[in-house]
């Protein structure tokens, strides 16, 4: 009986050993040394860019799908890449002030995919080779809205790369400094962002 007794508790110890490793299997983390969040803003005569840093998970369901993802870019590790660096401090101060990121008190952005479904490539998107619609929600200063891109996505079994360039609207977050066009300094709505994301397993 002993015997029998044992042999149940390992049986039941190596099924849930290997549902763990399943589990692992399907979640993966960014990898942030190899991941990026870049943007693009800009006034009617000139623009700026610079990046972001991005940390996050995402899962998937074994069989090749993206089933979820959260993700959190960290508004203070904003970067400037156009400007010399005497003048860098002044635009990234005024970015994480009140006008625009507010970052004492939101210090962070984040992004939660909802969707991931197969997409045709279509003439004029701006990321080649697009294959997977991502649906998902953006929060950034307190306000979440709902976004939907096309991205060139590439999964196997250690790594997903994820690559899309699309544009948001400060508006529909609240951002609404310097929006008036007939104002001393005008601010156009959209903001270019690019990603260049990969995650693997830990």
């Amino acid at each position: 009986m002993k015997t029998r007794k044992y042999i149940i508790i390992a049986a039941m110890a190596l099924a849930a050993a290997c549902s763990k490793d399943d589990k692992d299997l399907n979640r993966f983390t960014v990898d942030e040394n190899a991941s990026v969040v870049k943007w693009k803003g800009a006034a009617p005569d000139h623009f700026h860019t610079g990046t972001f840093d991005v940390s996050g998970t995402v899962k998937t369901d074994g069989k090749g799908n993206i089933t979820g993802g959260d993700f959190i870019i960290p508004i203070t590790s904003i970067t400037n890449d156009d400007l010399p660096d005497t003048t860098k401090p002044q635009l990234l101060n005024h970015l994480k002030s009140e006008d625009f990121f507010n970052v004492a008190l939101y210090p962070n952005a984040s992004f939660k995919i909802l969707e991931v479904v197969d997409y045709k490539e279509e003439e004029g998107d701006a990321i080649e080779g697009a294959n997977k619609l991502i649906t998902g929600d953006f929060t950034m200063i307190g306000e979440t809205s709902r976004i939907h891109f096309p991205a060139k996505i590439v999964i196997d079994n250690t790594k997903i790369t994820t690559k899309a360039v699309f544009t948001i609207n400060r508006l529909d977050w609240g951002m609404d400094s310097y929006s008036d066009p007939e104002g001393d300094l005008y601010i156009l709505p959209d903001v270019d962002i690019t990603l260049d994301i990969t995650v693997t397993h830990k």
